[in-house]
Protein backbone atom coordinates (compact mmCIF):
# COMPACT_ATOMS: atom_id res chain seq x y z
CA UNK A 1 0.00 0.00 0.00
CA UNK A 2 1.71 2.81 -1.22
CA UNK A 3 -1.09 5.80 0.15
CA UNK A 4 -3.40 7.71 -1.87
CA UNK A 5 -4.44 11.35 -2.29
CA UNK A 6 -8.34 11.20 -2.94
CA UNK A 7 -10.38 14.12 -3.96
CA UNK A 8 -14.49 14.47 -2.85
CA UNK A 9 -16.67 17.26 -4.05
CA UNK A 10 -19.27 18.93 -1.82
CA UNK A 11 -21.23 21.61 -3.66
CA UNK A 12 -18.78 24.10 -4.02
CA UNK A 13 -16.12 22.94 -1.86
CA UNK A 14 -13.39 20.47 -2.64
CA UNK A 15 -12.02 17.50 -0.06
CA UNK A 16 -8.80 16.54 -0.01
CA UNK A 17 -7.44 13.79 2.18
CA UNK A 18 -4.15 12.52 2.65
CA UNK A 19 -4.26 8.38 3.39
CA UNK A 20 -1.62 6.42 4.12
CA UNK A 21 -3.16 3.67 6.94
CA UNK A 22 -0.22 2.81 9.33
CA UNK A 23 1.97 4.97 8.36
CA UNK A 24 -0.09 8.46 9.87
CA UNK A 25 -0.70 9.33 6.34
CA UNK A 26 3.14 10.05 5.61
CA UNK A 27 3.29 10.87 1.77
CA UNK A 28 4.81 8.58 -0.48
CA UNK A 29 5.91 9.57 -3.76
CA UNK A 30 2.70 8.17 -5.79
CA UNK A 31 1.22 10.91 -3.30
CA UNK A 32 3.06 13.74 -4.04
CA UNK A 33 2.29 12.95 -7.98
CA UNK A 34 -1.36 12.72 -6.94
CA UNK A 35 -1.55 16.15 -5.07
CA UNK A 36 0.26 17.45 -7.49
CA UNK A 37 -2.16 16.42 -10.40
CA UNK A 38 -5.29 17.11 -8.03
CA UNK A 39 -4.74 21.00 -7.64
CA UNK A 40 -2.50 20.97 -11.31
CA UNK A 41 -5.48 19.55 -13.25
CA UNK A 42 -8.43 18.72 -11.40
CA UNK A 43 -9.06 21.73 -9.33
CA UNK A 44 -7.58 24.40 -11.18
CA UNK A 45 -9.88 23.59 -14.25
CA UNK A 46 -13.18 23.36 -12.47
CA UNK A 47 -14.66 27.27 -12.05
CA UNK A 48 -17.41 26.07 -9.71
CA UNK A 49 -15.58 25.29 -7.35
CA UNK A 50 -14.67 28.11 -3.87
CA UNK A 51 -12.58 26.40 -1.42
CA UNK A 52 -10.68 23.34 -0.63
CA UNK A 53 -10.07 21.78 2.63
CA UNK A 54 -6.73 19.53 2.99
CA UNK A 55 -6.63 16.78 5.83
CA UNK A 56 -5.56 13.53 6.54
CA UNK A 57 -7.37 10.78 7.07
CA UNK A 58 -8.36 9.32 10.60
CA UNK A 59 -6.40 10.41 13.59
CA UNK A 60 -3.51 12.21 11.79
CA UNK A 61 -2.59 15.15 9.49
CA UNK A 62 0.41 14.10 7.72
CA UNK A 63 3.40 12.55 9.86
CA UNK A 64 6.42 13.58 7.09
CA UNK A 65 7.84 11.79 3.92
CA UNK A 66 6.94 7.67 3.54
CA UNK A 67 10.75 7.01 5.19
CA UNK A 68 10.52 3.15 3.64
CA UNK A 69 10.97 4.50 0.19
CA UNK A 70 14.14 6.51 1.22
CA UNK A 71 16.56 4.12 0.32
CA UNK A 72 15.63 3.78 -3.44
CA UNK A 73 16.77 7.00 -4.21
CA UNK A 74 18.05 9.20 -1.39
CA UNK A 75 21.53 8.06 -1.66
CA UNK A 76 21.76 9.16 -5.11
CA UNK A 77 22.49 13.21 -6.16
CA UNK A 78 20.36 12.96 -9.45
CA UNK A 79 17.44 10.98 -8.48
CA UNK A 80 17.01 13.25 -4.83
CA UNK A 81 17.08 15.89 -6.94
CA UNK A 82 14.01 14.53 -8.80
CA UNK A 83 12.47 13.71 -6.00
CA UNK A 84 12.55 17.31 -4.46
CA UNK A 85 12.15 19.50 -7.51
CA UNK A 86 9.92 17.46 -10.08
CA UNK A 87 7.60 15.62 -7.52
CA UNK A 88 7.44 17.45 -3.50
CA UNK A 89 8.34 21.12 -5.20
CA UNK A 90 5.85 20.52 -7.77
CA UNK A 91 3.22 19.04 -5.38
CA UNK A 92 3.37 22.42 -3.53
CA UNK A 93 3.57 24.57 -6.22
CA UNK A 94 0.37 23.76 -7.55
CA UNK A 95 -0.94 24.13 -4.29
CA UNK A 96 0.52 27.85 -4.03
CA UNK A 97 -0.69 28.54 -6.96
CA UNK A 98 -4.55 27.61 -6.61
CA UNK A 99 -6.57 30.79 -6.85
CA UNK A 100 -9.06 28.76 -4.45
CA UNK A 101 -9.14 29.71 -0.57
CA UNK A 102 -7.59 26.58 1.05
CA UNK A 103 -8.29 25.45 4.62
CA UNK A 104 -6.00 22.79 6.49
CA UNK A 105 -8.22 20.45 8.64
CA UNK A 106 -4.94 19.97 11.04
CA UNK A 107 -5.00 16.94 13.81
CA UNK A 108 -2.80 15.26 15.10
CA UNK A 109 1.21 14.93 13.71
CA UNK A 110 1.66 17.49 11.41
CA UNK A 111 5.38 16.65 10.28
CA UNK A 112 7.59 17.34 7.54
CA UNK A 113 5.99 17.40 4.49
CA UNK A 114 2.87 17.41 6.31
CA UNK A 115 3.92 20.88 8.04
CA UNK A 116 4.76 21.54 4.02
CA UNK A 117 1.51 20.83 2.79
CA UNK A 118 -0.34 23.01 5.66
CA UNK A 119 2.48 25.80 4.74
CA UNK A 120 0.49 26.11 1.48
CA UNK A 121 -2.35 26.72 3.06
CA UNK A 122 -4.63 30.26 3.63
CA UNK A 123 -6.68 29.32 6.72
CA UNK A 124 -5.45 26.48 9.40
CA UNK A 125 -6.99 25.15 12.00
CA UNK A 126 -5.67 22.68 14.36
CA UNK A 127 -6.99 20.41 17.23
CA UNK A 128 -4.94 21.04 20.88
CA UNK A 129 -3.29 17.76 20.68
CA UNK A 130 -1.78 18.12 17.31
CA UNK A 131 2.60 18.34 17.09
CA UNK A 132 4.36 20.32 14.55
CA UNK A 133 7.64 20.02 13.06
CA UNK A 134 10.69 18.94 10.83
CA UNK A 135 13.11 16.56 12.89
CA UNK A 136 14.63 15.66 9.83
CA UNK A 137 17.92 16.61 11.27
CA UNK A 138 17.46 12.86 13.05
CA UNK A 139 17.75 11.11 9.75
CA UNK A 140 20.67 13.25 8.54
CA UNK A 141 19.65 15.03 5.61
CA UNK A 142 18.33 18.95 5.07
CA UNK A 143 14.93 20.50 4.05
CA UNK A 144 15.33 21.38 0.69
CA UNK A 145 16.05 24.92 -0.28
CA UNK A 146 12.48 25.95 -1.22
CA UNK A 147 10.79 23.98 1.08
CA UNK A 148 12.60 25.59 3.80
CA UNK A 149 11.72 28.92 2.85
CA UNK A 150 7.80 27.86 2.22
CA UNK A 151 7.83 26.37 6.00
CA UNK A 152 9.89 29.60 7.23
CA UNK A 153 7.48 31.99 5.93
CA UNK A 154 4.88 30.55 7.22
CA UNK A 155 5.90 29.65 10.61
CA UNK A 156 8.19 32.42 11.34
CA UNK A 157 12.14 32.21 11.63
CA UNK A 158 12.48 31.44 15.29
CA UNK A 159 10.39 27.99 14.93
CA UNK A 160 11.79 27.00 11.76
CA UNK A 161 15.30 27.37 13.13
CA UNK A 162 14.05 25.33 15.76
CA UNK A 163 12.51 22.81 14.11
CA UNK A 164 15.21 22.47 11.44
CA UNK A 165 18.32 22.93 13.69
CA UNK A 166 17.19 21.05 16.66
CA UNK A 167 14.42 18.94 15.89
CA UNK A 168 12.23 20.62 17.93
CA UNK A 169 8.42 19.78 17.94
CA UNK A 170 5.90 22.04 18.87
CA UNK A 171 2.61 21.97 20.11
CA UNK A 172 -0.60 23.56 18.40
CA UNK A 173 -0.67 26.72 21.01
CA UNK A 174 3.04 27.70 20.05
CA UNK A 175 2.23 27.74 16.78
CA UNK A 176 -0.79 29.50 17.35
CA UNK A 177 0.87 32.06 18.97
CA UNK A 178 3.71 32.52 15.93
CA UNK A 179 0.54 32.77 13.40
CA UNK A 180 0.40 29.65 11.65
CA UNK A 181 -2.96 28.76 13.04
CA UNK A 182 -6.36 30.56 12.77
CA UNK A 183 -7.71 28.50 16.01
CA UNK A 184 -6.68 26.06 18.32
CA UNK A 185 -10.16 23.41 19.31
CA UNK A 186 -10.65 20.49 21.58
CA UNK A 187 -9.82 17.72 18.99
CA UNK A 188 -13.07 16.68 18.59
CA UNK A 189 -14.63 20.12 17.40
CA UNK A 190 -11.87 20.55 14.40
CA UNK A 191 -13.99 18.48 11.80
CA UNK A 192 -17.15 20.41 12.49
CA UNK A 193 -15.09 24.23 12.79
CA UNK A 194 -13.20 23.31 9.35
CA UNK A 195 -16.78 22.47 7.64
CA UNK A 196 -18.66 25.36 9.09
CA UNK A 197 -15.61 27.51 8.04
CA UNK A 198 -15.49 25.76 4.38
CA UNK A 199 -18.84 26.17 3.86
CA UNK A 200 -18.67 30.40 5.19
CA UNK A 201 -16.12 30.73 2.66
CA UNK A 202 -18.27 28.93 -0.05
CA UNK A 203 -21.25 31.40 0.16
CA UNK A 204 -18.81 34.51 -0.41
CA UNK A 205 -17.92 36.10 -3.73
CA UNK A 206 -15.67 33.35 -5.55
CA UNK A 207 -14.42 36.27 -7.64
CA UNK A 208 -13.17 38.68 -5.20
CA UNK A 209 -11.48 35.21 -3.39
CA UNK A 210 -9.58 34.30 -6.39
CA UNK A 211 -8.50 38.52 -7.07
CA UNK A 212 -7.26 38.42 -3.33
CA UNK A 213 -5.20 35.15 -3.89
CA UNK A 214 -3.58 36.78 -7.10
CA UNK A 215 -2.71 39.73 -4.76
CA UNK A 216 -1.38 37.27 -1.83
CA UNK A 217 0.69 35.87 -5.16
CA UNK A 218 2.49 39.38 -5.75
CA UNK A 219 3.85 39.92 -2.25
CA UNK A 220 4.93 36.40 -2.60
CA UNK A 221 6.90 36.97 -5.81
CA UNK A 222 10.22 38.58 -5.47
CA UNK A 223 9.93 42.02 -5.33
CA UNK A 224 6.90 42.05 -2.88
CA UNK A 225 5.56 45.54 -3.01
CA UNK A 226 6.38 46.15 -6.53
CA UNK A 227 5.28 43.45 -7.92
CA UNK A 228 2.15 44.57 -6.42
CA UNK A 229 2.52 47.57 -8.47
CA UNK A 230 2.31 46.00 -11.77
CA UNK A 231 -1.66 44.53 -11.01
CA UNK A 232 -2.42 48.09 -10.69
CA UNK A 233 -3.50 48.35 -14.18
CA UNK A 234 -6.02 45.58 -14.10
CA UNK A 235 -6.91 45.63 -10.88
CA UNK A 236 -10.62 47.24 -10.70
CA UNK A 237 -11.74 45.75 -13.65
CA UNK A 238 -14.14 43.88 -11.65
CA UNK A 239 -16.05 46.90 -11.61
CA UNK A 240 -19.10 46.35 -13.91
CA UNK A 241 -19.40 42.39 -13.17
CA UNK A 242 -22.63 40.95 -11.77
CA UNK A 243 -20.64 39.44 -8.65
CA UNK A 244 -19.80 42.91 -7.86
CA UNK A 245 -23.48 44.45 -8.00
CA UNK A 246 -24.92 41.58 -6.75
CA UNK A 247 -22.65 42.18 -3.64
CA UNK A 248 -23.27 45.75 -3.27
CA UNK A 249 -27.05 45.68 -4.18
CA UNK A 250 -27.77 42.85 -1.56
CA UNK A 251 -26.36 45.31 1.35
CA UNK A 252 -28.27 47.76 0.42
CA UNK A 253 -31.41 46.05 0.27
CA UNK A 254 -30.63 44.05 3.42
CA UNK A 255 -30.54 40.84 2.13
CA UNK A 256 -28.02 37.46 1.47
CA UNK A 257 -26.25 38.13 -1.57
CA UNK A 258 -26.84 35.46 -4.05
CA UNK A 259 -23.13 34.81 -5.32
Amino acid sequence: MKGQVSLRREGAIAWVTLSHPGRLNAMSRAMWLRLRDIFADTIASDASLRCVVVRGEGAAFCAGGDISEYPSFRFDEAKLREFHENEVWAALAAMQACELPLVAQIEGACMGAGLEIASCCDIRLAGVSARFGAPIAKLGFPMAPREAALVRGAVGDVLARDMLLAAGVHGAQRLYDAGFLLQVLPDEAVPDAVTHHARRIAALAPQAARINKRTFFALRAPGGPSAVEALLPGAYVYADTPEHREGIDAFIAKRTPAF
